[in-house]
């Protein structure tokens, strides 16, 4: 329940500070442009708070927080008194009309640049993408490691800083025939002289994002940290806790064998759902013994899981691997703007290969998966949850310049016909255009909403 509450919490705070941006796009340039404007809302369905301001706009937030919209005086929709006329919008010349929509996307973007600009001022703790491994018969099986670890540094020619950089990147490249990826010594100066770039041959790249990252997908082994058989967290409730777990625990045997490591560990709880299994343990120094039945859980393919609720000590990154991404006034601007470009270009590849079939639309993500994303980025810190509201941004500024009539992109390819012929789209052209687009809009919603539930 507290899951839940929170990640509803999160979303709607994200949801809300999103739409008020992009409708307040519309409305600051639609004053600027003589428009009257009537209400600002941010949600749809009952008010619960409303004022009126002096500028005679009625102010509301309602009780539905999936939208909202600002209603502009328009002859189109209902009648205006003759001294109000020059204050209705479709009174406006076309390019006034096309500024006024499309400002909603753009204060998306301007929204993300601001949210990544607040990000990187305050600063993003990172490790470095550092490999130690590939796997055999994998697209990444080309790269030679000799046995030490190695950084990526590029991706295509992109340079990559982290491992959300290098996801991101390889994200873009889904469906194409090759990658190319630079790796040069850790901690070193990574110049063209330094790394070696290998071309991984992705013909027959499978990835499945429910199931596994597309970094691993590839067969790249991240680095990570040594993991130590001491417990570092029993979680409340658990069966860990039932059985008596504490932390400092340090396991010594599982089932009557020597502990295997926390990766088979793992494996074994998993693999033992209601199942009895017997630990051996150090306490203070002391030896003891505790049975215990990992609790059932469904995982992602449903099938039945062992949960037991401890979780172990990992050792501290090195040094040379850590880096803060943070920077002063001026060049954290720089460094937004360039972020939001990068997520701008990935986001119109992703929808060209969805409309093309290289990527299954089983990758669409609906408000649930929206709502998981946002708690999970609110527990993790600001940082992360201002990265988050920028992803969704610039999603949201570019899936409303879709020409799908029903959005901001469909007004716009109404706008730039009327200047293209010098006449107005006929209003019945225009209203079978928008049954169009709201039945496209409703399927799409449909299989999102349909993949959330999937995921569940």
């Amino acid at each position: 329940m507290y899951d839940f509450l929170w990640n509803l919490g999160s979303f709607i705070v994200a949801l809300g500070l999103l739409i008020t941006a992009h409708e307040y796009g519309h409305f600051w340039v639609a004053r600027r442009c003589g428009v009257k404007v009537e209400r600002f809302s941010i949600g749809f369905g009952k008010a619960i708070w409303r004022r009126i301001g002096k500028d005679g706009t009625e102010y509301v937030i309602a009780l539905i927080p999936l939208g909202g919209y600002v209603k502009m005086l328009d002859e189109r929709v209902e009648p205006v008194p003759a001294e109000l006329q020059s204050q209705a919008f479709n009174r406006k010349s076309v390019w006034q009309r096309i500024a006024i929509v499309a400002a909603g996307p753009m204060a998306n973007f301007l929204f993300a640049i601001f949210a990544l600009y607040a990000m990187y001022l305050i600063g993003v703790p990172a490790v470095k993408p550092v490999i130690d491994s590939v796997m055999p018969g994998s697209p990444a099986a080309v790269i030679q490691l000799d046995g030490s670890p190695q950084q990526v540094v590029a991706v295509d020619g992109q340079p990559v800083r982290n491992w959300e950089e290098v996801n991101l990147a390889l994200v873009s490249h889904i469906g194409d025939d090759s990658i190319t990826m630079s790796l040069a010594p850790v901690g070193g100066v990574q110049d063209a002289g330094s790394s070696h770039t290998y071309r991984l041959d992705t013909r027959q790249w499978q990835f499945d994002p429910e199931k596994e990252s597309p970094i691993t997908s590839l067969g790249l082994g991240m680095y990570r940290p040594g993991i130590k058989p001491e417990i570092a967290a029993v979680s409340r409730g658990s069966a860990a806790a039932q059985a008596g777990f504490q932390v400092g625990d340090v396991l010594q045997q599982i089932n009557g064998e020597p502990y295997p490591g926390w990766q088979k560990t793992s494996e074994l709880i998993r693999q033992s759902p209601n199942q009895l299994m017997r630990f051996t343990l150090l306490r203070a120094g002391e030896p003891m013994t505790l049975d215990v039945k990992p609790h059932a859980t469904q995982g992602a393919n449903g099938q039945e899981i062992g949960l037991l609720g401890i979780t172990p000590v990992v050792e501290k990154w090195p040094q040379n691997m850590r880096l803060q991404l943070q920077y002063g006034i001026v060049d954290a601007f720089d460094a937004a703007a360039e972020k939001t470009w990068q997520l701008a270009v990935v986001t119109f590849k992703m929808i060209g290969k969805l409309l093309t079939g290289t990527v299954s639309v089983s990758n669409l993500s609906g408000p649930i998966s929206i709502a998981q994303g946002a708690g999970h980025s609110a527990e993790f810190g600001l940082v992360y949850f201002l990265g988050f509201l920028a992803l969704i941004s610039v999603n949201l500024g570019i899936a409303n310049l879709l020409p799908l009539p029903v959005l901001d992109g469909g007004h716009l390819m109404y706008y730039l016909a009327e200047l293209v012929t010098g006449k107005p789209v006929p209003e019945k052209v225009q209203e079978i255009g928008f049954r169009f687009g709201a039945a496209m809009l409703l399927i799409l919603m449909s299989i999102a909403l349909f993949n959330d539930f999937a995921r569940l």
